[in-house]
């Protein structure tokens, strides 16, 4: 049913008129907007289908304005076949979505499993580039993938240290870097400063001050934190607006996507995720499991 019906658009979009394709673009959006309450709560999935949607539906426009001017039949009658068939089936779309999202979920367990298994096997594979507290070879690896600006991973900051500081020695942090722009629109921003202030080697005096400072993100705090850390701050801002900062940001929030990470804060220990709201708690009771069921 659904392929006859794709079929009875496409044999009518070759002659639509441009003003016939600003009103399917038109349409097309407006059904998104009616397609939001589908979605409970703002998170990654909904950013990540959203995007997808306008990707399909201007897709789908520009494709139509290629189409030569004599191709197109300027006629009432069949602007209105094309309008009603899309009215009458606005679910193509949203199929079409939610066929891509499953083989996408399905990608992205296997490659969560894959670095799971490699957190457990080969810690410093995973660790890579990104700024650690301690040491890769510790007993405990906690890698935490944050937001600067998400309030989630401000509350988490506290139960975090609190893990470290009971384990001592025992324990590294990780972190790695999803700024949701999409709701946080200084979270890049913030991420790249303090990477900047990492090429200096304050990332992680860097990163308390930004979260315990979390409602005043932007310029004039970035400048303040770098000029109270001692940092130069030519070499700070020059740091920050690189296209290092770019590569560096965008290799944590490739491997994120790649693993269908849901949101932040995403806490991982010694391969094992962390289920749930951040607490000392929980982290500890994440922990007794993974060291009950080590081999000796």
């Amino acid at each position: 049913m659904r392929l006859a019906i794709t079929n009875k658009i496409l044999t009518f979009l070759p002659s639509m008129t441009s003003s016939m394709h600003i009103k399917f673009y038109q349409y097309e959006m407006d059904l998104l907007c009616k397609k939001l309450a589908l979605f409970n709560s703002v998170d990654n999935r909904f950013y990540s289908s959203l995007t997808l949607f306008k990707f399909l539906v201007c897709s789908i426009f520009l494709v139509m304005l290629t189409w030569p001017v004599s191709s197109r039949a300027d006629t009432p009658d069949l602007e209105q076949k094309v309008l009603q068939i899309i009215r009458n089936h606005p679910e193509i779309l949203i199929q079409s979505i939610q066929t891509y999202q499953r083989e996408k979920a399905g990608k992205q367990q296997q490659e969560r499993q894959a670095f799971l298994e490699r957190m457990k096997t080969n810690p410093q594979s995973v660790i890579g580039q990104s700024p650690i507290k301690g040491s890769p070879q510790s007993k405990i690896i906690l890698i935490e993938f944050s937001d600067f600006q998400c309030p989630y991973c401000a509350q988490a900051q506290e139960p975090i240290r609190q893990f470290i500081e009971k384990h001592g020695n025992d324990v590294a942090l990780i972190y790695k870097n999803i700024p949701l722009t999409a709701v946080h629109p200084n979270a890049m921003s913030a991420a790249k400063a303090a990477w900047a202030a990492g090429q200096q080697g304050k990332f992680w005096q860097y990163h308390d001050a930004l979260f315990s400072h979390q409602d005043k993100l932007g310029e004039a705090l970035y400048l303040s934190i770098a000029q109270e850390l001692g940092i130069d701050i030519n070499q700070f801002n020059h740091d920050r607006h690189s296209s290092s900062a770019d590569a560096f940001i965008k290799k944590d929030t490739d491997l994120a996507e790649s693993m269908g990470i849901p949101g932040t804060p995403f806490i991982i220990i010694n391969g094992e995720v962390l289920n749930g709201q951040v607490q000392a708690a929980s982290l500890d009771k994440l922990l007794e499991k993974i060291l009950s069921t080590a081999t000796p």
